[in-house]
């Protein structure tokens, strides 16, 4: 959230230089994650009004403005933005000017026409984001006064509130942490006048998901465009200028963090009932957009239709307009898990949202409508109705905690007196009930997350200084464990991978409706968005999505491979997979001494696998409903996984692409890291070949295993070197291999080569009666 630090200082003195407090706010846990310098102090940047527009000549998206500035002439200016009217204020920027942006103004001729300055946008000037259309000022606003008048210089803290913190959702809010951390003073907003109140107009029907609500009913205002103050106070938050009496309730929503909503009373059909919805009731929002409700949406209603999407978005039919001269003031306290289950279904965050969601102060609820209608009697002169519409009652506050001196020494590691103790939780608003070694703390309303002793500690420490609890060496060496050892054979299979040329990536472990649908996958109960709506049960699709972003943008090459976790229905068994992707060429750059460009292969994604050194691998003939060639996976007998090419149709690539994916818990049980090391052979070695023409159904892993099974002590290695199908016959092939021989002790001689060479020449003879080519 963005905070104003000039309206912090309205309710504590803050130091000048603004590092200092997000330095502190840091060290306390509310982390600062940027700071802005905002305001329009810019040379020859003033206030003008709009006097007569034309449509450009030469070009239908632009205009052609005359504009009075307060020197008694008029410019001519050529504008894009169209969200103006004859009469307007807004910011021009004469010939001369440098814009924060860089951008230097001139005299110009734009599709023929001069153009003697320009007309600016919030985001020109350097005052916030927008830059949809012009910065519309206040009719207030002086012609000819220098831009910087109207928004002084001003320091914007973006702050990271955790969700457990709703409290600090405003200026107050905030305010009141640091007068907590630092000790100040805080200086406190008016407090709540008591008003009368009746229940006649308000009902709840939902009052588990609405425990109190509150209407106040103010006549005779007049909508209009908020007074500058206002305007700038709200925009250097980020939220857009609107009309005063919407204004206002943003404005109480920054300031004391309890959202409110202003319906038009002249359009409401009898009392309000805060409801549950309807299946399928349509509402219109006041973004423009029909929504469709669940049962357990909570709305607030009149007599014939919801007229607000409660704690989330008032409705376009009730909405605030110029037409307005009565209106009705809602503020109350929804229940927080409601107001985030709506979010989500509707897909409809708000800033109203946000607060509700993380709980807001009950306290605060009848404090914020009596300031919203202050403001509303100030500036749009209206007659608030004596009495307050009110229904159910205000949850109750926290339970006490209690709290041991001891325990805090304890768990923070050094002693703090209990009087420091006591300052510190006093400070923060908590009340002691209790004296002794153990103590009671009475928790405010706002602070609904303090519900253990521990949380108490916890805000010892923030304000006590974590800075301040010395450090202690309490390092020492523990024996390795399985989770260990398992970390180090995962750490061993990405080295080995990476080796091999490919490239780890990471993907989420939440996938999109459409694929969820496709998979059978476990689909979570409250997705946050679309593309996130079930768990993953393969590795395989967050691989392919991978690619097809690399090929959008140009890749030749894409050769990965991600470890991670997977979720398999119908139970959502969590298992540890390795996804593995070769697509492209073999090469990422072309060479000269390269004939032509090599595709990247089966044999490639094999040599891939092979290259993890699992014991006794194999390939067999598989079947997958994804795969054209598909290959099931063993080591030591037992599948492990599978691989092969992908079907085409399947992604937007050109070339064929290959996929495998293992179950890394299964090939790393039992597997060890042990690495074993010899000596340079000082002996020399002796060759022999094997050619023979065998039936196509024998495999080379057969042919393999006959040989080295078992396995004669002199041969040292086994290659296959040449693979020959044509002028043999139908359904037969000639395979070549290499055998080496040596002996660690001593030179062999022929003679003993020749023996063990003959002896495994008969054996694949009479095991798998191939025929020798001699």
């Amino acid at each position: 959230m963005k905070f104003s630090v000039n309206w912090l200082r309205e309710f504590i003195d803050l130091p000048e230089n603004p590092e200092e407090i997000a330095e502190l706010l840091t060290r306390a846990g509310v982390e600062t994650e940027n700071i802005e310098t905002r305001g329009a102090k810019i040379d020859k940047v003033i206030v003008s009004q709009i006097t007569a527009s034309s449509r450009h000549p030469n070009a239908d998206r632009l205009t052609v403005c005359e504009v009075h500035y307060g020197s008694g002439t008029k410019r001519q200016i050529v504008c894009g933005a169209t969200n103006y009217k004859v009469g307007d204020k807004v910011p021009l920027a004469l010939p001369g000017t440098k814009l924060p942006n860089g951008t230097e103004i001139r005299k110009s001729k734009l599709r023929g026409v001069e153009s003697e300055g320009m007309l600016c946008s919030p985001i020109e000037l350097g005052l916030g984001d927008d830059a949809s259309g012009l910065l519309i000022l206040s009719p207030d606003a002086k012609i000819g006064m220098p831009i910087g008048d109207l928004f002084p210089a001003d320091t914007i803290l973006d702050v990271e509130i955790t969700p457990n913190r709703g409290d600090l959702l405003s200026h107050f809010g905030l305010a009141r942490e640091i007068a907590a951390l630092t000790g100040k003073k805080l200086r406190e907003p008016p407090p709540l006048r008591t008003a009368d109140t009746t229940a006649s107009e308000v009902k709840i029907s939902a009052s588990r998901e609405c425990p109190f609500f509150s209407a106040r009913k103010i006549d005779n205002v007049k909508v209009g465009p908020s007074p500058q103050w206002l305007r700038a106070k709200i925009e250097s938050v980020g939220i857009r200028s609107i009309n005063n009496i919407v204004d206002v309730s943003n404005f109480v929503m920054l300031e004391l963090g309890q959202p409110t909503h202003a319906f038009d009373a002249d359009k409401l059909k009898g009392d309000i009932n805060v409801r549950l919805a309807r299946d399928g009731e349509k509402f219109l929002g006041l973004d423009g957009k029909t929504y469709s409700l669940k049962p357990d949406n909570l709305v607030v209603a009149d007599q014939e239709r919801a007229i607000g999407i409660g704690g989330v978005m008032g409705g376009e039919e009730t909405a605030v307009t110029d037409s307005t001269k009565n209106i009705l003031l809602e503020a109350a306290y929804f229940l927080p898990a409601s107001i985030r289950r709506t979010s989500r279904d509707l897909n409809l965050p708000t800033d109203a949202s946000y607060r509700f969601e993380r709980g807001v102060d009950p306290e605060m609820i009848l404090r914020a409508s009596q300031r919203a209608t202050e403001l509303i009697q100030e500036i749009a002169g209206g007659t608030p109705a004596k009495e307050i519409n009110l229904a159910g009652k205000l949850p109750p506050n926290p339970a006490d905690v209690s709290l041991s001196y001891d325990k805090c020494d304890r768990v923070i590691g050094i002693s703090i007196k209990p009087k420091a103790i006591d300052d510190i939780l006093t400070g923060f608003g908590l009340q002691k009930t209790s004296a002794a070694k153990t103590t009671k703390w009475r928790i405010p309303s706002y602070r609904r997350d303090l519900q253990r002793d521990v949380d108490l500690i916890e805000e010892v420490v923030r304000a006590f200084g974590v800075d301040k609890v010395p450090g202690s060496d309490r390092s020492r060496s523990t024996p390795s464990s399985a989770a260990d050892d398992s970390h180090n054979l995962e750490s061993a299979l990405r080295e080995r991978l990476s080796a091999q040329g490919l490239w780890e990536v990471r993907t989420s472990k939440l996938i999109p409706r459409s694929a969820a649908a496709a998979s059978s996958a476990i689909e979570l109960r409250n997705p946050l968005t679309e593309d996130h709506v079930a768990l993953r049960p393969n590795l395989i699709s967050g691989l392919l999505a991978v690619l097809d972003r690399n090929v959008r943008a140009g890749a030749e090459r894409v050769a990965i491979f991600e470890i991670g976790r997977t979720f398999l229905p119908p139970q959502a068994k969590e298992h540890r997979h390795l996804g593995i992707l070769l697509w492209g060429n073999a090469t990422s750059a072309p060479h000269w001494r390269l004939q032509g460009n090599y595709r990247l292969d089966f044999f490639d994604l094999k040599g891939a696998i092979e290259s993890l050194a699992l014991p006794a691998i194999s390939f067999r003939r598989g079947d997958h409903p994804d795969l054209s060639l598909a290959t099931e996976i063993s080591s030591n007998e037992r599948a492990i996984g599978f691989g092969g090419q992908l079907r085409e149709g399947r992604i937007d690539a050109a070339g064929a692409v290959f996929v495998a994916e293992l179950d890394v818990d299964l090939v790393l049980r039992g597997a060890e890291l042990r690495k074993t090391f010899r000596e340079i052979e000082k002996f020399p070695a002796i060759t022999r070949d094997i050619a023979m023409i065998v039936p196509d159904e024998i495999s080379h892993e057969k042919i393999l295993r006959t040989i080295e099974e078992p396995r004669e002590p002199l041969l040292e290695r086994v290659d296959l070197f040449d693979l020959f199908t044509e002028q043999i016959g139908a359904a037969r092939k000639s395979l070549a291999y290499r055998l080496t021989y040596r002996d660690r002790s001593r030179t062999l001689t022929n003679e003993e080569v020749n023996e063990v060479h003959a002896r495994i020449r008969e054996k694949l003879k009479h095991e798998l009666g191939v025929t020798l080519r001699e």
